[in-house]
């Protein structure tokens, strides 16, 4: 059990950013922390941690040393979850991590009803346009749109969607509605930008054949909920996920426009980039997160 025990510790030192604070955590004192850390090194001749007085740091052995480490200690945790399923009440970590206006508009909401449910489940949720790495960051689950690189991950389709254009009435108001995907030339257009280059070639099926539109954004931002923000306020047309312009456009604030060409973001897309929750791959999930799938799954099947 010694290996595993410093596995453990391992991890606690990388999550809680440093010997002291980990060992605070588990009953150790700084020297004692030093001496495991120098032991678990030594064990495998690879220098994994940098430190100093203030801060850690993980050498690039250590990085992959991490990622293996972490799935080792939650496969352990399921493990031990198993052995516990017949408790009465959910608890634990849950930390989820979700597309900004997606998980503002309904991933927040579900929640929040979760934990109300379930009030010993310690939960978080971090909103990010990028795309988070589930295991270096230490979430349990995360929230899709379209397909995955990541062959380490276990998806689960959570509900069906689409890309589509919109704008508010007051801009088509002003600037017509364009009645072709050439047509948005003359267009104010808003843009997702992603590593800080904007994602400005749309494509559209034109007489059965894809087609590549170039935009020149008006505005644009790395932020989804910003980007539907600038729409609501008549600032130009945008491309969105279904998902997070469909109360929008049911009351009214976003009109759909060129409907009959089919739009996404790259030449990949079609017209159902799904939303899908996907795990670190592994064989056990804790009671609260495998929970959670099902009550976010069902939450989204009544919207």
């Amino acid at each position: 059990m010694a290996k595993l025990d410093d596995i453990e510790l391992f991890v606690a030192v990388v999550k809680a950013g440093g010997l002291a604070a980990a060992g605070r955590q588990v009953g150790l004192s700084p020297a004692a922390m030093t001496a495991r850390m120098n032991t678990l090194e030594a064990r495998y001749e690879t220098r994994l941690l940098l430190r100093s007085t203030r801060r850690i740091a993980l050498t690039d052995a250590g990085e992959r040393f991490y990622a293996s480490c972490l799935r080792i200690v939650e496969e352990l945790h399921g493990a031990e979850a198993v052995l516990k399923d017949d408790a009465a009440d959910l608890s634990g970590r849950l930390a989820i991590t979700a597309p900004s206006d997606f998980g503002r508009q309904f991933i927040a909401v579900a929640l929040a009803e979760f934990v109300g449910l379930n009030p010993k489940v310690n939960a978080s949720l971090h909103l990010d346009d990028g795309v988070t790495d589930l295991t270096q960051s230490g979430f349990d689950l995360g929230i899709r749109i379209g397909n995955l690189p990541d062959s380490s991950l276990v998806a689960r389709p959570l509900v069906n969607n689409r890309r589509l254009l919109c704008a508010s009435p007051d801009y088509l108001k002003r600037q017509g509605e364009p009645q072709h995907p050439s047509d948005l030339s003359d267009h104010d257009c808003i843009v997702m930008t992603r590593a800080g280059e904007p994602r400005d070639s749309w494509y559209f099926m034109i007489d059965g054949k894809e087609t590549r539109i170039r935009i020149t954004p008006g505005l644009s931002g790395n932020d989804g909920a910003l980007v539907r923000q600038w729409a609501l306020q008549g600032m130009g047309i945008v491309l969105k996920s279904y998902w997070d312009v469909c109360q929008d456009i049911n009351s009214g604030r976003l009109i759909p426009v060129l409907e009959a060409y089919t739009a996404g973001l790259s030449q990949q897309d079609d017209d159902s980039v799904g939303l899908q929750i996907v795990y670190p791959q592994r064989r056990y999930l804790p009671r609260q997160v495998q929970a959670f799938g099902d009550f976010l799954k069902a939450f989204m099947e009544r919207q």
